[in-house]
């Protein structure tokens, strides 16, 4: 009796597994399967930060998803989807966004963040040779130099 007792009550708590959402999306052909998965699997989840639509299991991956599958059975091209979408959504929905003025920094920036950064360590290390090289010419002026000597050849005097 004990062990009936535990079998239902471990199926009673499993069953909760079965309530997920499972997208089931009927197709006319492997092609617009094809098409669809593309489609989910190019375009990111506006509330997941790195994740595509196709992978989220956020409520409004599955409205895009649902959305997605109306707009193809209406006939629309991918360019008009992906369009929609970002029209609604922004550039954020494109895991590749446009090169434009207002992206060039997310595309260009960390090149040029690079660029900067061995720049600086190039001073640093040509700084740091020179100053190795003649630590007393590196350090003093000219004329710094010139009173050095000047004390210097009084003291060996």
């Amino acid at each position: 009796m004990k062990r009936l007792l535990a079998a239902v009550l471990c199926s009673l708590a499993l069953s909760g597994l079965s309530w997920a959402a499972i997208d089931t999306y009927e197709f006319a052909s492997e092609a617009e399967r094809q098409r669809f998965r593309t489609l989910t699997f190019e375009l990111r989840c506006p509330k997941c930060q790195n994740q595509n639509i196709a992978d989220s299991d956020a409520p409004i991956a599955m409205d895009l998803r649902r959305e997605i599958y109306r707009m193809m059975g209406e006939g629309q091209s991918d360019k008009q989807i992906v369009d929609y979408l970002v029209a609604r959504y922004g550039d954020f929905v494109l895991y590749n966004p446009p090169v434009e003025a207002r992206t060039l920094l997310l595309w260009y920036g960390p090149w040029a963040l690079l660029g900067g950064g061995l720049l600086v360590l190039l001073i640093i290390v040509v700084r740091k040779r020179k100053v190795e090289s003649a630590p007393q010419k590196a350090l003093l002026s000219a004329e710094e130099q010139q009173r050095l000597s000047h004390l210097l050849d009084k003291k060996d005097s």
